[in-house]
């Protein structure tokens, strides 16, 4: 059965929250209503709370009076607007009904059959009021106590002027579910739409629009069509006055608000109305959050405007699911621009904005792919001329050269053109086009980043988010924070008191400290994982090299000499370290959320903020620790053959890792294409896949439904909830990807060129779930990424250091130039004789016996007439008067890599500023409108008061006039006004 409450015909009441001026409310159809602005303050109450509550009590008289729905401090309330008596009689009726058993409802004569209707509809039954909120709940059998929250929580939301309208459970697909549908009346939306500040039109743009690039006809392909593009015409606006609503152009009042302000207005209202009697006293029992978090109901949420494969039926809605669908979320609609003007209006301005930074980030990644593409194939193309690989591979050096054991007893001595084919693969990335790339990159970080916020000020002016400061949003407090506010403080802005949370300096610095202790305490256990694994590619190196030392795969043709040791480490570590990095995140995203709701952040920003510093230290350790073991430590603390240096002392027996000849930039290639391609693709899987399985099992009851009976709420109940972090795991993904791609970019030239393959996707990915998945998000506003855009910021400038440290320590550059510049036996400008160079020669007798190889693990071309080995250091030979010492070259080698850094710093750092300083934040064109926007409000409102103030002043003249027109019978109309002035 379907059970109406509404105020349609008569007065609906209006609620605000504290620290809000009352406002002047016109209220009533063509009559003015009496308001009242007196404001009530209930202590607390130390009686008990019993379990009914009573209905509306009834107001005398008919005019409409307002005050405040109080909590236990009174400071944080809804202003009540109180109806006729006849109307309270209608919701006392309204909520005996409600609370009685919904299971016994019975079929009105007057009500409309569900087999007569489509339920395919964002209308009310009427088909006149919009849908603008659903929520849903279970009946349980044991929920007397549910009951009467939902109960009061409804009357509430009915006194503070919503309208609603319950679906009884056997209509539903499950017959279980109970649906309460909410609208709001124009009183209510003009009301909040004063406070929040809401920007509506009240003049169309007259700036003509001289953005044409040249050659635009190339865009063509890429290009939606117009009103898909810009759903909306262009208007000057300012913020809602509801005292001046004839300023603003009001055509038609259910259309004015667009359905994503209606849903964030009465969102706004669900998370600030109580749920309990006034007389209980508790002010925390509020909210709809806390209503779902105690099963009182099962979801809350705003409903999509039609299936997203068919337009809507209904000529009243614009069906902007389907048309995101059809031209947005499609996978072959990759190579089309989005439509942020189109997802702004449906999703809200925050949603909007990441899908705008997301699109942005993609196209810069055009241009770094392109040239790291470039560097790669510099890399094949000079294949051939790697000429300390060709002395390696050849028979003649690096089948004469014997290596010394890489690990203790099992590993045995090995000849250096083993690692041909490592080597020749370390040249593709290892090489002159990588210094170019590393600084490249770091230019390219300013350039996305400066060219990022002009595109921001640019979406800022166009979804009017000028003036959208945090400040401007105290009014929406969160509510978590609201609840525990004990105290009144003077606002020095707004000179009024307000309520604020009154914590003394030693709770701020216990929770700081327990806070920020769990944040070290659970990166300690991310690195003690990392040391973990570490300690697994010390200890299995040996019995993979024990193992595979007769393996049958080293005689397959193809991919058996690619099968090292190395490699089978490398790999099997990478892989188990993705795994630890996968299982951590589970676990730490709830710790993160636990101690930031500890934290009580004031507002939304505020609390995203915290959480998001949180969240992105651990990511940050959790993702990128691997890589920096690899490019930084790996193979830098080896000792040598006499002297070789231990994880945790001699005693654990687990040698340092050594690099290979090559060096060790291959092995942080693979690290870094394993754990990026891994998450890009399990993230991809998780977010597509995962939704589509709960949604097609919730939904399989009501596939054997017919389609007409299948409501739009239930379509959109049987969804995914997006969440209200849903947005925030998006941009996590995605600024771990931009680590990925600057931190390590020198040693794998191909990072931005998977991010731009796994960007197309992502777009796509993200935009087909949002549509297709998941139910519709509370429309937010934001005026820029938040702390995201610091953060990008901080991993830019490190980027370039990572990056030079790279080229300098990890790679080979450097020692190549030096010899070839500075030791090449023969001063000729190759690198002839840099193998042989590098090697360092140790006596074979004069190996500790614990690091000896054991019998039977030594090749069979090794004999005794073999005396010494080599390994991979500087360092004096045996019967040097500093046998084993490091050599000059080392000290030169060592010297050239600092002055590379430091240099490579300052270059970059210096273009990256100059570009930063060149490159203006906000467009000019974009200052002009702003500058010309403001004009014409602030001309247009005095206008707007001279109008207002001449007719007050002629309406007074007139009843104060007590001359009859008799006595002045040849003056005009003019005179006569002039004479009773």
């Amino acid at each position: 059965m379907n059970l109406s409450v509404s105020s349609h015909e008569r007065l609906p009441t209006i609620g605000l929250w504290c620290g809000v001026t009352p406002l002047d409310l016109p209220l009533g159809r063509g009559a003015a209503a009496a308001v009242s602005g007196q404001w009530a303050r209930k202590g607390s109450q130390a009686s008990h709370c019993s379990a009914s509550c009573e209905g509306h009590q009834a107001l005398r008289g008919h005019t409409t009076t307002m005050h405040r729905l109080t909590g236990k401090s009174g400071g944080d309330s809804l202003i009540e607007m109180s109806p006729t008596d006849s109307f309270s009689e209608d919701l006392n009726g309204y909520h005996q009904h409600a609370s009685s058993s919904m299971g016994s409802f019975q079929q009105e004569e007057s009500g409309i059959q569900k087999q007569q209707q489509s339920k395919d509809s964002v209308f009310f039954r009427d088909g006149v009021r919009r849908i603008d909120f659903v929520l849903s709940y279970v009946d349980d059998k044991d929920g007397e106590r549910k009951q009467e929250r939902r109960r009061v929580f409804e009357a509430n939301l009915v006194k503070v002027g919503l309208e609603l309208e319950i679906e009884d459970k056997s209509e539903s697909d499950d017959r279980k579910t109970y649906f309460v549908k909410i609208h709001a009346p124009w009183e209510v939306l003009a009301t909040y739409a004063d406070v929040l500040k809401i920007k509506v039109p009240f003049k169309a743009n007259d700036i003509p629009d001289n953005s044409e690039m040249p050659m635009n006809w190339l865009s063509t392909p890429f290009r939606l069509p117009e009103p898909i593009m810009q759903p909306e015409p262009d208007f000057f606006t300012a913020p809602f006055d509801k005292s001046k609503s004839d300023f603003f152009l009001i055509e038609d009042r259910d259309k004015f608000f667009l359905p994503s302000t209606r849903n964030r207005i009465v969102y706004y209202i669900l998370s600030r109305c109580s749920y309990i009697r006034d007389e209980c006293g508790e002010r925390d029992k509020k909210g709809i959050k806390r209503l779902l978090n105690n099963s009182t109901y099962t979801a809350a949420f705003p409903l999509h405007d039609s299936r997203y494969w068919t337009k809507s039926k209904d000529v009243n809605c614009d069906s902007d699911r389907y048309n995101l669908y059809k031209y947005w979320a499609g996978f072959f609609s990759f190579f089309k621009e989005q439509p942020l003007n189109l997802i702004r209006k449906y999703y809200g301005e925050k949603i909007g904005l990441y899908f705008a930074w997301l699109g942005f980030y993609t196209e810069m990644l055009f241009f770094a792919a392109v040239v790291g593409t470039l560097c790669f194939v510099y890399g094949v193309l000079t294949y051939d001329d790697n000429e300390w690989s060709k002395e390696i591979c050849s028979d003649e050096i690096g089948g004469n050269i014997v290596m010394c054991p890489l690990c203790d007893k099992k590993c045995g001595f090995w000849k250096l053109n083993t690692t041909c084919n490592s080597s020749w693969q370390s040249h593709l990335f290892d090489n002159v086009g990588t210094v170019f790339f590393a600084i490249f990159m770091g230019i390219w970080v300013t350039l996305f980043l400066e060219f990022w916020k002009r595109r921001q000020a640019r979406l800022e002016y166009e979804w009017d988010l000028v003036d959208f400061e945090e400040e401007q949003q105290q009014l929406q407090l969160r509510p978590e924070y609201e609840t525990k506010c004990n105290s009144r403080k003077l606002n020095r802005i707004t000179q009024e008191t307000e309520w604020v949370l009154d914590r003394t300096i030693s709770d701020v610095l216990a929770k700081l400290f327990l806070c920020w202790s769990t944040v070290i305490l659970w990166i300690s256990l991310i690195i003690a994982c990392i040391i973990g694994v570490i300690a697994y590619r010390l200890a299995v190196y040996a019995a993979f090299a024990s193992i595979m030392k007769d393996s049958p795969t080293s005689n397959l043709e193809v991919v058996g000499p690619y099968i090292t040791p190395q490699l089978a480490t490398s790999v099997t570590a990478s892989c188990i370290n993705f795994v630890i990095i996968m299982i951590l995140n589970l676990m730490y995203e709830r710790v993160a959320v636990w101690i930031t709701d500890m934290e009580i952040p004031k507002t939304h920003l505020e609390y995203e903020n915290k959480l998001t510093v949180k969240m992105f230290l651990f990511q940050f350790v959790n993702y990128y620790s691997s890589c920096f073991y690899v490019a930084f430590f790996k193979g830098k603390f080896v000792g040598y053959p006499g002297d070789y240096a231990y994880m945790f002392g001699k005693w654990s027996k687990l040698r340092n890792e050594e690099c290979d000849p090559g060096g060790c930039l291959i092995e942080l290639t693979t690290q870094l294409v394993i754990v990026m391609t891994g998450k890009q693709v399990w993230g991809n899987i998780q977010e597509a896949l995962v939704p589509w399985l709960m949604n097609w099992w919730a939904s399989r009851k009501a596939r054997s439904y017919p389609e007409s009976l299948y409501s739009r709420w239930e379509q959109d109940h049987d969804l995914q909830g997006f969440g209200q972090l849903g947005l925030f795991y998006e941009y996590l993904e995605m600024v771990i990807q931009f680590g990925f791609i600057t931190l390590f970019v020198a040693s794998f030239p191909l990072a931005p060129l998977l991010a731009l393959f796994n960007n197309i996707i992502e777009i796509r990915v993200d935009a087909w779930k949002l549509t297709t998945q998941f139910r519709r998000p509370v429309a937010a506003k934001a005026h820029c990424i938040g702390a995201w855009e610091e953060i990008l910021n901080g991993m830019a400038v490190l980027s370039v250091v990572t990056n030079a440290f790279i080229v300098a320590f990890t790679s080979d550059m450097i020692p190549r130039l030096v010899y070839m510049y500075a030791y090449q036996p023969e001063g000729e400008m190759n690198m002839k004789g840099y193998i042989n160079n590098s090697l360092s020669v140790f006596n074979i007798s004069e190996i500790p016996l614990p690091n000896r190889p054991e019998d039977g693990e030594n090749p069979l071309w090794f004999n005794s007439s073999i005396t010494t080995c080599r390994y991979r250091d500087y360092r004096n030979p045996p019967g040097h008067e500093n046998q084993y010492s490091h050599t000059m070259q080392f000290w030169h080698i060592l010297a050239a890599k600092l002055a590379f850094i430091i240099i490579m710093e300052h270059v970059v750092f210096l273009v990256k500023y100059f570009v930063a300083w060149m490159i203006p934040d906000v467009p000019s064109d974009v200052k002009a409108r702003v500058k010309r926007e403001r004009y014409l409000v602030q001309e247009y409102l005095h206008n707007y008061e001279v109008e207002k103030l001449k007719i007050q002043l002629s309406q007074q003249s007139h009843s104060e006039c007590t001359c009859t027109p008799m006595i002045y019978p040849s003056l005009t109309k003019h005179e006569v006004l002039s004479e009773c002035l």
